[in-house]
């Protein structure tokens, strides 16, 4: 099954729209395609459902949203409620930013709400501001066509405090907190040491708020309708996608939206990946998964226990015919090429990885190579600006750990996946925006 689905239960609206009858989780009813907006958001009919109400009381709704438990959905899971109240508590006028930069390969969904439902995101950020107290407002982005469905909804309906669009190149590092201040000031979409952090000292100076797009998408939505927060709260957009090595094309993708603690095996069935033997979570930033994937729940905390990470709810399933290890070294080898090049550690840690790792999908790996892969997993997170080590760290650690007969088998051979995969630059992540 590919395309936009919805496995919310039956009348409950959420960000991809109501969905139709049927839906729900398997065992509940079948799920089907939201209705959801085509070419764009229709003003008139968002404003019928409650869009872009007024918000007398600012603190009642950051009360709610405290109380719902919503949590970042940029990647890091940060509570929504803490981050709002630093800016507004912060000296100074705030700034408030829509993060529509993706730097994931395999993930969509904020290009979809950008280019599908502008006036949500548009909306949560206009009550991010009312909250804050912000005097400027901001969307950043990349895609062209989000960019032209958000500038069509200012026009439809200027925001107050007014908003502007920043366009950015498309990089992994882009979309960091810190390298979105950087380059709303003028400067590269790069990252910078911290502290300070935005929420103390960010665009102009200013307190600023980053948040991402899906994040102020829920806002709006738990202010259009109040009494659903919680269940607004506890639901994810989840990128699904998987690439067979035999074929080197995309089996299914689907951008589904799904209530928290669902398990993978679930999602896995649902857009046609059900065989599939391990998957990478989080785009490339939640590591590798094998033997057990199927227990593990959409969650934050528990996947954090598994040794994974959420991160943007992007998941990536790979087949039997699949090789964990030629998607590890694909995938590092895209972090090396993506780095800042600003921080030394993390020239060269991501590049030792992947060099590593290559070595491996080439069959020439020995103990001196494992045992170097590990040690740097343990040793290099948290040592770069950004996450872009980390994640490199995670990919080979959590390769290691689920996946030590193949790599062992890999000594002094090369399988043919890897030999297909040896220059695929990351391409085998990329997922096309539905």
């Amino acid at each position: 099954m590919t395309g936009v689905l919805s496995l919310l239960p039956e009348g409950r609206h959420g960000l991809l729209g109501a969905p139709l009858p049927g839906a729900g989780l398997p065992g509940v009813g079948e799920p089907s395609e939201a209705v959801a907006p085509s070419g764009g958001e229709d003003l008139a009919r968002y404003l019928a459902e409650g869009g872009y109400a007024p918000l007398p009381v600012p603190g009642l709704l950051l009360d709610r949203i405290a109380a719902a438990g919503l949590r970042g959905r940029g990647g890091a899971g940060f509570p929504a409620a803490v981050k709002l109240r630093a800016v507004r508590d912060a000296p100074g006028r705030p700034v408030v930013v829509a993060n529509g930069e993706e730097g994931e390969p395999g993930s969509v969904k904020d290009r979809w709400l950008l280019r599908h439902r502008p006036h949500l995101v548009l909306d949560g950020l206009g009550l991010a501001a009312a909250m804050t107290g912000a005097g400027r407002g901001c969307v950043y982005l990349s895609d062209a066509g989000a960019e032209q469905a958000v500038r069509r909804a200012l026009a439809e309906r200027p925001c107050d405090p007014p908003v502007d669009v920043v366009r950015t190149e498309h990089t992994y590092v882009a979309g960091e907190e810190t390298a979105v201040v950087r380059r709303i000031d003028g400067g590269p979409a790069l990252p910078t040491a911290k502290p300070p952090r935005p929420f103390e000292s960010g665009v102009g100076g200013a307190p600023t708020l980053v948040a991402n797009v899906e994040t102020l998408a829920r806002i709006a939505l738990m202010h259009a309708r109040p009494e659903s927060a919680d269940t607004v709260a506890g639901t994810y957009l989840v990128t699904l996608s998987g690439t067979r090595s035999r074929t080197g094309a995309d089996d299914a993708a689907a951008l589904v939206e799904v209530p928290a603690g669902t398990h993978l095996k679930v999602l896995a069935d649902l857009c046609g990946h059900g065989r599939a033997a391990a998957v990478l979570l989080g785009g490339l930033f939640g590591g590798l998964h094998g033997a057990g994937w199927t227990d593990l729940p959409l969650d934050h905390d528990r996947l954090r226990a598994a040794g994974g990470a959420l991160g943007c709810g992007a998941l990536h399933f790979l087949h039997p015919e699949d090789c964990p290890v030629a998607a590890a070294h694909e995938a590092a080898a895209h972090l090396a090429a993506q780095s800042a090049r600003q921080c030394g550690v993390c020239v060269s840690g991501t590049g030792a990885l992947a060099g590593a790792l290559a070595a491996v999908a080439r069959g020439e790996a020995d103990d001196d190579t494992t045992l170097r892969l590990r040690r740097w997993s343990e040793q290099l997170p948290g040592r770069g600006a950004c996450g872009l080590l980390d994640a490199a760290a995670r990919i080979a650690g959590t390769l290691l750990t689920h996946f030590p007969d193949r790599v062992d088998a890999h000594r002094g051979t090369v399988c043919p996946p890897c030999r297909a995969t040896a220059n695929g630059g990351g391409h085998r992540f990329t997922v096309p925006v539905p």
